[in-house]
C-alpha cells in the first residue's frame, strides 16, 4: 500500500472523526409541543425526528471511520474485509473508510 495514500487517508479520517464527534457532542434540542397550531407542532416534531435520524447516521459513519483508523494502525488498511484483496486506491481516496473492494461491495448490495 502506498504510504502517501495511507497518510492522506489517515488525515482525512481524523478530520472527519473530529467533525462528527463535535457534531454529536452538541446539545440536541428536544421538541416542545407549544400551545400554537397543530401544524406548527407537527412540523417541529418532524424536524426533531429528522435530526435524530441524521445523528444516528453520523454515529454509524463515525464507527466506519474509527474502524478504518484501527485498520491503519494494524497494517490492514486497504484490504477488503471479505475477500482480502487490495481495495482500489481510487476507492480509498474517495471513501477512505471503505471496508470492501468494489466487487464485494456490489455483491452485498444485491
Amino acid at each position: 500500500m502506498d504510504p502517501q495514500l495511507v497518510e492522506n487517508a489517515r488525515r482525512t479520517l481524523e478530520t472527519e472523526q473530529a467533525r462528527i464527534r463535535l457534531e454529536l457532542s452538541e446539545e440536541v434540542e428536544h421538541p416542545r409541543v407549544a400551545h400554537g397550531a397543530q401544524t406548527a407542532a407537527a412540523t417541529e416534531v418532524s424536524e426533531s425526528q429528522r435530526g435524530q435520524q441524521l445523528r444516528e447516521r453520523e454515529a454509524l459513519h463515525l464507527g466506519l471511520i474509527e474502524s478504518a483508523l484501527k485498520r491503519i494502525e494494524a497494517g490492514k488498511f486497504g484490504l477488503c474485509r471479505t475477500c482480502g484483496q487490495p481495495i482500489a486506491p481510487e476507492r480509498l481516496e474517495a471513501l477512505p473508510w471503505a471496508q470492501d473492494c468494489v466487487s464485494c461491495h456490489s455483491t452485498k448490495r444485491r
